[in-house]
């Protein structure tokens, strides 16, 4: 029986700058920094635990999928308990934000960007 995902491989141009970006900025753990045959393996794991990001170095020729504006690029969602509190702690930090959070029929919403540009969706924990 599937019980949940474990990790999650997210594409990023500069591996020792996405690393620096998903601990030292967003607080997420350190898991594996070691060489994986001619690449690396660089794995982070979320503040609750919960999920391994893969922070794989891009292939040649990899192109941004494309989407509209007010749209993440990935299909990775993030939480959080308070999407205000969380945006101003970031913001402060120099994360972008394309738009500050804003309450939806489904509730809190927003989105970051990674130093790539890749837009992550950020919402509200609730009723879990």
């Amino acid at each position: 029986m599937i019980r949940g995902v474990n990790q999650v491989v997210l594409y990023v141009e500069d591996q020792e700058v996405a690393k620096r970006f998903w601990v030292d900025t967003l607080g997420f753990t350190l898991d594996q920094d070691e060489p994986y045959g001619e690449e690396r393996w660089l794995s982070v794991v979320s503040p609750d635990g919960a999920t391994k990001l893969v922070l794989s170095k891009r292939a040649p020729g990899w192109t941004m999928p494309d989407v509209r504006d007010g749209i993440p690029h990935s299909n990775v969602f993030f939480y959080t308990d308070d999407v205000e509190k969380t945006y101003q702690e970031l913001t402060a930090k120099g994360v972008d934000f394309p738009e500050p959070p804003s309450k939806q029929f489904f509730g809190w919403w927003s989105m970051f960007s990674d130093p790539d540009g890749t837009r992550y969706a950020l919402g509200q924990r609730w009723g879990v």
